[in-house]
């Protein structure tokens, strides 16, 4: 089915350098933009600014999705009032996007960006390995999100997974995002984590710190987080660490002795049923952002929003009125989906440089000495060359040769 939308410009430009912002786009003016059903807070604090759209940039996760206002399934019943500024609700096994809400714009993440740190670290670190804590680690705002790790204290890494995960601590992201760097440090993973957003095609997606901590130049999409939470999803360790209600966390002698108990702060998982994980989210830049996935039947879904308020109800509790919403659609609703590696190195990749990959490719697809499977115009041309070829150094050879001397009879006057 498709959507009721037009499409106007996507955040899906050429994408910027690894460690570079995205650069500055000019809006599209929408042709029929179908405002998303809301519910206005009563004070919206300032926010920054979202870099603007490329109306030239290519519909990443089809044309419906290129819009700023609501893109749903024609005929279907509208979706509830949110205070979300942008969401998308989506088959994490198909990668229909069943509808959204201004999925490409850009905004701070907050906590939800440690999925995207869970994704590139995940693969790079033992999970037995153990981590001393330094100081940089801990140097965090006070108001800072912390599991509370120690100075000098030694915690294996599927603790920190587990630190960050449950309790969203940002001092577990800063140990986990060192490590994960080896000799670059955090510099270098959140280099790694830049360069995975481009590879799964996250292109409204550029990291500045591995925790979600605001800053300058840091931002992501509701429809990029529906393809970093789809790729978390397939890994049975981040399943593992994310749905864990609770956890003892380790003691630290002599200034912990006992070590406490850490709670998953993501209510869905005692909430919805079938849940499958997900995130909370939360800074003064970026308001409220979720991630939550489920499964009740025989379908997984998940959802994501940005930029929400406490109103009508809690951020998590807003994706599961998303979620009731999106299990009551047919089963071939769809206004876009979600794009595989695949197709986003496709889309990253130039027509002129494509075009000179399958060039390349067809020439080294010839066996050799396979002279049937070259075009006759082709052998017709190689074979006066090949005459050419072998003439020509007889032919210079010759010139090379004097004539032999004949000692007798009188010489001939040369010709004037």
């Amino acid at each position: 089915m498709v959507a009721g939308v037009l499409a106007v410009g996507l955040l899906a430009a050429p994408v910027p350098a690894i460690g570079a912002p995205p650069p500055p786009r000019a809006d599209a003016s929408p042709a029929q933009v179908v405002p998303c059903p809301r519910v206005a807070p009563p004070t919206i604090p300032p926010t920054p600014q979202s870099p603007p759209r490329d109306p030239a940039a290519p519909a990443v996760g089809g044309a419906p999705l290129a819009t700023t206002g609501l893109a749903v399934p024609d005929g279907v019943p509208a979706p509830p009032a949110l205070s979300a500024m942008s969401w998308v609700v989506a088959d994490l096994d198909s990668g229909a996007v069943l509808g959204a809400c201004d999925p490409h714009l850009a905004r701070r993440p907050a906590s939800v960006q440690k999925l995207l740190l869970a994704e590139t670290a995940l693969p790079k670190l033992n999970p037995d390995q153990v981590v001393q804590a330094t100081a940089q680690d801990l140097d965090l705002p006070r108001d800072s999100s912390a599991v509370g790790m120690i100075e000098g204290g030694q915690y294996p890494v599927s603790t920190l997974w587990y630190g960050l995960l449950l309790e969203s601590g940002n001092d577990t992201a800063n140990a986990l995002a060192r490590v994960a760097g080896g000799d670059g440090g955090v510099p270098a993973t959140i280099a790694a984590m830049n360069a995975e957003a481009r590879r799964l095609g996250a292109d409204d997606t550029h990291a500045v710190t591995p925790s979600g901590l605001d800053a300058d130049g840091q931002f992501t999409s509701a429809y990029d987080l529906a393809l970093i939470a789809r790729a978390d999803l397939a890994r049975p360790d981040f399943v593992r660490y994310d749905t864990e209600l609770r956890f003892q966390w380790p003691a630290q002698p002599p200034k912990d002795p006992r070590g406490f108990q850490i709670q998953n702060e993501n209510k869905l998982l005692t909430s919805y049923q079938g849940a499958l994980g997900g995130k909370t989210g939360f800074t003064d830049q970026a308001r409220h952002t979720y991630v939550g996935a489920a499964q009740p039947g025989g379908r997984r879904l998940v959802v994501t929003l940005m930029g929400a308020e406490i109103v009508p109800a809690r951020a998590w509790q807003q994706g599961t009125m998303l979620l009731d919403w999106a299990f009551g659609l047919p089963a071939a609703a769809s206004v876009g989906h979600l794009v595989t590696p695949e197709e986003a190195a496709a889309l990253h990749t130039p027509p002129s440089a494509a075009r000179a990959q399958a060039g390349m490719g067809e020439v080294h697809a010839a066996p050799s000495g396979a002279a049937d499977a070259l075009s006759p115009v082709l052998l017709l041309g190689a074979v006066p060359l090949a005459v050419a070829v072998i003439l020509l150094p007889l032919l210079l050879n010759r010139r090379r040769r004097r004539p032999a001397r004949v000692p007798a009879g009188p010489r001939r006057p040369a010709r004037r």
